[in-house]
């Protein structure tokens, strides 16, 4: 059944009437929509039916955005100069004070208002951009260092915990679900060859040397808006900010922002990482976080790329092996495409590692 966008627009505080809602964007996860409103002079709305089969547990993920979005917001009405409505998420709450409703299909929605005169890019091709973003992302990050109390919920248990993904993995692997486990070899094995060293994020964390901090857990470059002179605004898709460690943050972003070919690009030849990308990515973000980060965190930053990237084949070859059941397809190997794309994004990667460590260790 099609949703009554128009009813359920009207269940928030938002001004302006309703006009028209059209499909927007172009993420993975929910159903995205842009509402326009009849007022000129009134702001346009996005309107998001969640997917509560990958968010189960909505109200402590609305929580979340809402303590982040307030803490922000609060930082940047004591910058003079500053733009909450553009430089923040901004939620329409309901007539009944809550940040989301649920319609008589059982369907999770949410309003936020749409951020005007913005650019968002799926593949980055400068390195003015590049800085950009990492200072986005930077910004993010130091704006949130000193938030309270309590900790936020984990909206997704064990999202970035690279041993579970193996553990998962290795369980999709054995139960061959779909039957395709026998044509992926050579995916298996890269997986395998690396399993191991990938777990050291994890290792520190445990052993106290690099604290647990809040984090964006999403940071793929076209979840960061910019203005039309391609200066950074703010950082969007906030549904997976929770406790994590800042490399997640960085490896992410690297993994969008410096490679030069689509996430699921399916000649492999074009794809690669951007040294200079990553280096005018590096400066940006360490601009803004180069006095919150401790020296282990510094450290291990140029290895967030490939760490992150790895896990990111990871979680598409689980898809794949599992009947792809989290990722929208758009055609039937289209997962494994995935996977194959970010198999050779690492070993990219790899083979300028020596020169990220450098760029790093330069810019701290």
């Amino acid at each position: 059944m099609k949703p009554d966008l128009r009813g359920i627009f009207g269940s928030f505080l938002a001004e302006g009437s309703f006009e028209k809602a059209e499909t927007f964007g172009s993420g993975h996860i929910h159903d995205t929509f842009l509402v326009t409103t009849k007022e000129k002079e009134k702001d346009n709305y996005i309107l998001q039916r969640l997917n509560s089969n990958v968010f189960r547990k909505i109200p402590e993920l609305q929580e979340n955005i809402e303590r982040v979005t307030n803490h922000i917001r609060g930082k940047l009405l004591n910058i003079q100069g500053s733009d909450p409505k553009r430089e923040c998420v901004n939620m329409i709450h309901t007539k009944n004070g809550k940040s989301w409703i649920t319609d008589d299909e059982g369907s999770h929605w949410r309003l936020l208002v749409f951020i005007t005169n913005h650019k968002s890019f799926d593949i980055v091709d400068s390195p003015a951009l590049a800085y950009e973003g990492g200072r986005a992302v930077g910004r993010f990050q130091a704006m949130l260092a000193d938030m309270p109390e309590p900790p936020l919920h984990e909206t997704i248990p064990d999202f970035h915990n690279t041993e579970k993904r193996l553990e998962w993995f290795e369980n999709a692997v054995a139960l061959d679900r779909v039957k395709r486990v026998a044509n992926l070899q050579n995916e298996i094995e890269f997986v395998r060859e690396r399993a191991e060293k990938m777990k050291i994020i994890r290792r520190l964390g445990r052993e106290g040397r690099i604290p647990l901090r809040i984090t964006h857990n999403d940071t793929k470059f076209n979840n960061i808006l910019l203005d039309l002179n391609n200066r950074a605004l703010c950082i969007i898709d906030l549904d997976t900010v929770m406790p994590g460690y800042v490399h997640y943050d960085f490896g992410d972003a690297i993994r969008t922002a410096a490679n030069v070919a689509a996430e699921d690009e399916n000649d492999l030849s074009k794809i690669r990482m951007d040294i200079n990308l990553f280096k005018a990515y590096a400066e940006g973000y360490l601009s803004e976080t180069r006095d919150i980060l401790n020296n282990v965190e510094k450290e291990y930053l140029a290895f967030a790329p490939v760490l992150i990237t790895y896990v990111q084949a990871v979680r598409f070859l689980t898809d794949y092996i599992d009947g792809d059941n989290y990722y929208k397809i758009h055609h039937e190997h289209h997962n494994l495409q995935r996977t194959k794309a970010q198999i050779r994004l690492v070993e990219s990667m790899e083979q300028q590692y020596g020169r990220m460590q450098e760029i790093i260790a330069r810019s701290a």
